[in-house]
């Protein structure tokens, strides 16, 4: 541990409250440490002011001014232009021109297509090479993701930043960041008993029964396999139930203007892709997937970040530690599974080899509303959706991640809009450009 928070002392020049919380994952905070340095500081075809400047476009999408502030600060340490953090309008136009992308690509990623690519690709003067875009598109889905966990883990500012004084009362039964976070300071809401302590009968039972869930239906996997077209009717009853999920308390949440300044169409944002007359057909991940399509056009074009951003989703699909609660020695990866495919399934993408009437029986609408929000409409995470659920669970435990859904979109048409009509990238493209490390002053002219 010890180790680890040097090591992103050193690259950063903080100990950020990310790090402090993730620490409670020392494999996953090793392995994201390891891809945000070379994202942010190493070689790359981006030179820094305009990576950090893209994880503020990014990070202001989904309103974390957490995110937005620490960036910044980190754009300017590089010699980023100030007038630019007057607004998304004062930024060169290529810069303004991906604002289009971020904006599908937060909120409504199964809409963007080869177009979206090529519109960038072919801006005449402020185009977008494909080695420059790669590494946005690795940057903007690397900081969607990062909200998303910002948000869901309640993280608040550091002690020395704007926000970083809230006091909060050292009850740990009690107590949660989610507060500070979305700025929830009521009381407590879960129930009490005489003595003042929270119930943990019912949360107890919770658990037990989940046990119980998981052993069912191991049992009928040894039994019985459902056919592929009762597999897919499945499916598509868990996609159409999706839609319905969402909190008692669901309100619209008014970005302010120290972080609505960086992105355009302020009312756009996550809407279920099955509703308002839109059909999306289900997307396959068979048809295409990170590992046969996403990693080797990821690595062609930006070196080695291919193989961090496949070491990071491989170490969240197997992030355990054999316990769920009070429980040890347990095989939890049923119920991972269940998670990682429900966050897939919101987004119309189905695995074929999956049977989805699983999560029905593993995921109780506690668990879907709090998952989908983190997912989808960070922002509006509350206190009381994280104590809804898994009561007895760690906080540890209860940490959320975000499967990579949007990927599977934007490599797909990273690959169709490079190329115009192929699905391959084309046998011979230009050597990406790439800025040095050391180059900490803006270069203009690279672009």
């Amino acid at each position: 541990m010890h180790t680890l928070f040097a090591d992103s002392f050193a690259a950063l020049g903080r100990l950020d409250n990310i790090t402090l919380v993730m620490v409670f994952h020392p494999q996953y905070l090793e392995s994201f440490l390891k891809t945000q340095h070379y994202l942010l500081q190493m070689d790359g075809p981006l030179p820094l002011h305009y990576r950090h400047y893209i994880g503020i476009m990014a990070a202001a999408r989904h309103q974390c001014s957490y995110l937005v502030n620490l960036h910044v600060n980190d754009f300017l340490h590089v010699g980023g232009d100030p007038k630019w953090l007057n607004g998304l309008e004062n930024a060169p136009q290529k810069l303004q021109n991906l604002g289009e992308l971020n904006k599908v690509l937060a909120h409504r990623p199964w809409l963007i297509t080869k177009e979206h690519i090529e519109g960038l690709l072919k801006a005449e003067e402020h185009s977008w090479s494909l080695a420059e875009l790669v590494h946005a598109v690795v940057l903007l889905t690397h900081y969607h993701s990062l909200a998303s966990f910002t948000f869901g883990c309640g993280i608040s500012p550091e002690i020395h930043c704007d926000g970083g004084h809230t006091f909060r009362p050292p009850s740990v039964s009690n107590y949660c960041i989610c507060d500070i976070t979305n700025g929830n300071h009521s009381v407590d809401e879960m129930q009490v008993n005489s003595a003042g302590n929270v119930s943990v009968s019912d949360s107890f039972f919770e658990v037990e029964a989940l046990m119980e869930k998981m052993k069912q239906l191991q049992e009928c996997r040894d039994e019985e396999e459902a056919s592929q077209e009762e597999m897919a009717s499945r499916f598509e009853i868990e996609k159409r139930e999706s839609m319905f999920v969402f909190s008692s308390d669901d309100e619209e949440v008014t970005p302010a203007r120290d972080v609505s300044r960086h992105f355009e169409d302020t009312s756009y944002g996550y809407k279920d892709f099955s509703r308002h007359g839109m059909h999306v057909p289900t997307f396959r991940v068979q048809d295409y997937c990170w590992e046969d399509h996403g990693y080797s056009l990821v690595n062609r074009l930006y070196p080695d970040v291919g193989q961090l951003i496949d070491e990071k989703f491989h170490i969240a699909y197997n992030l355990t530690y054999n316990t769920m609660a009070m429980h040890k020695d347990v095989d939890t990866s049923m119920l991972r599974r269940a998670i990682w495919n429900y966050i897939h399934c919101m987004f119309g993408i189905r695995y074929d080899d999956y049977d989805y009437g699983e999560i029905n029986q593993l995921l109780d609408r506690s668990f879907k509303v709090y998952i989908k929000t983190v997912v989808c409409t960070p922002e509006k995470v509350t206190k009381r959706m994280y104590d809804s659920f898994w009561r007895q669970f760690k906080h540890s435990e209860k940490g959320p991640y975000e499967p990579p859904a949007a990927t599977f979109f934007e490599y797909t048409a990273l690959g169709e809009g490079s190329t115009g009509s192929s699905g391959d990238l084309p046998g011979s493209l230009p050597e990406p450009r790439f800025v040095r490390e050391d180059s900490r002053r803006p270069q203009e002219t690279s672009l």
